[in-house]
């Protein structure tokens, strides 16, 4: 394909695209690249889709997305951020501020406050509607809108409302972390307000089962979506992500740290299970006393780890970082003997993939999807049930003491993630079902008409 060819971009009133590039709006609102699987996602698929020779505009709300750049720090070409304003109602270190009087614009940001007033979560909803706003403002400026997980009323209405067929990624129906979140509230209080907050889960429901295409990452997180939110089973997708195997490599040259284990845990919430994993570490430490754990991820100051933490008195055991390079979170992998996800469920389980890519040996629970990543117990990994302490102990005290075990592992375990989790494999298949949803728009427009 000539470089003129991928300048143009397909022309106006063609019905399909054929081998074209294709022009993509990517929405994402919420797009912190360090912080949760989401970020991460549009970051690597975005750089990989302009790679394949497609242009990419990532529209993304607070906290903003971060793409990738060129070695000198210029953009990649055919790579763009739109910035769509929310009023950032969680940022650090005010959140659930109440914004000034001359912070409003207009009805979405009343209704964002107002949400959030009566312990709902706007954003979803609001940065669908700024979204189409947005789109349909620009109407044939893209080929395909591609949308990460919001899920909005806001995205509804096909092509004459968003100006392009609706491609819509769920990582895994967020109702799971309702129910595992009501499962562990201690009270009627807290019940109350976990309904509240996750009230959105309805609207996403309704919207998922009036889209025509829905790609998502796993077989696990396909038939929740099929079941939990009521999806054609014919219109759901599997499209697996990975992780960027030229980064998370081995390197013998960082030195192995004794008793190190490694977990990320966003945020503390049941379903990351990092209580358990505490848990764990304190009956490991009886048996390996230089055991101890570096959490990815911010410390939460008071709430089940925390608690756990000063109970089993693990306070010089346990530490927590965060806002580290992409370079230092890597070789904090590279030099921990075990890796770890505790999580009850994962719809992927990214950080097991990419510290497989490493090299470094992975125990990991059954939640989810997170066997579908991590692969077969005892030829891949170490896998235990989810919120077992007592299996993680043993688990993890099997691979401190077996040094042959481990680098056995991990050298089945990176083998894995670069025969089928990797990005530009995802960006592939992703691209295939735009493709795909851009063919079904042009076959379903009436003759002679052309496409939006």
């Amino acid at each position: 394909m000539t470089a003129e060819a991928i300048e143009a971009g397909p022309r106006q009133g063609d019905t399909a695209t054929g081998d074209r590039p294709l022009r993509i709006a990517l929405l994402t609102y919420k797009g912190n690249p360090f912080c949760g699987g989401q970020g991460v996602y549009v970051r690597h698929l975005s750089r990989e889709l302009v790679r394949l020779g497609h242009t990419v505009e990532v529209i993304g709300s607070q906290p903003y997305p971060v793409l990738d750049e060129n070695p000198d720090g210029s953009p990649l070409a055919g790579l763009s951020l739109t910035e769509v304003a929310s009023l950032d109602l969680y940022r650090s270190p005010d959140p659930f501020r109440t914004p000034r009087r001359e912070e409003f614009r207009d009805w979405i940001d009343a209704l964002e406050v107002a949400t959030m007033w009566t312990g709902g979560f706007p954003e979803p909803l609001t940065f669908s509607l700024r979204a189409r706003r947005l789109l349909a403002a620009r109407r044939g400026d893209f080929d395909v809108v591609h949308d990460n997980q919001t899920l909005g009323y806001g995205l509804l209405g096909g092509p004459r409302a968003i100006g392009a067929p609706l491609v819509t990624t769920i990582h895994h129906p967020i109702t799971v972390d309702r129910r595992l979140e009501l499962d562990a509230a201690a009270d009627w209080k807290r019940r109350t307000s976990v309904r509240r907050w996750y009230a959105f889960t309805r609207m996403q429901k309704r919207v998922a089962r009036r889209l025509p295409s829905v790609l998502t990452v796993s077989g696990s997180s396909r038939q929740e979506i099929v079941e939990h939110l009521g999806v054609r089973e014919d219109r759901v997708k599997v499209v697996h992500i990975g992780a960027d195997t030229a980064l998370w490599s081995p390197d013998p040259s960082v030195a192995e740290v004794p008793g190190r284990i490694v977990t990320t845990s966003s945020a503390d919430v049941p379903l990351k299970g990092l209580v358990h994993l505490v848990e764990a570490l304190a009956k490991l430490r009886t048996e390996h006393p230089d055991a101890h754990l570096v959490v990815v991820g911010k410390r939460a100051e008071d709430g089940p780890v925390a608690q756990a933490i000063e109970r089993y008195g693990l306070g010089g055991a346990v530490e927590f970082v965060k806002g580290i390079s992409d370079a230092e979170l890597v070789d904090l992998v590279r030099s921990a003997q075990i890796s770890c996800v505790p999580s009850l469920y994962e719809g992927f389980s990214l950080p097991a993939a990419e510290a497989m890519a490493t090299g470094t040996p992975l125990v990991a629970t059954t939640g989810g999807a997170i066997p579908e990543v991590a692969g077969t117990d005892g030829e891949t990994c170490l896998a235990v049930p989810p919120g077992d302490a007592g299996a993680l102990a043993a688990a993890l005290g099997r691979l401190l003491g077996d040094a042959e075990l481990r680098a056995r592992l991990g050298a089945a375990g990176r083998a894995r993630v670069l025969d089928r989790f990797t990005w530009a494999r995802a960006a592939q298949g992703t691209a295939e079902l735009y493709r795909e949803a851009v063919a079904r728009q042009g076959a379903a427009a009436p003759r002679g008409g052309t496409r939006p």
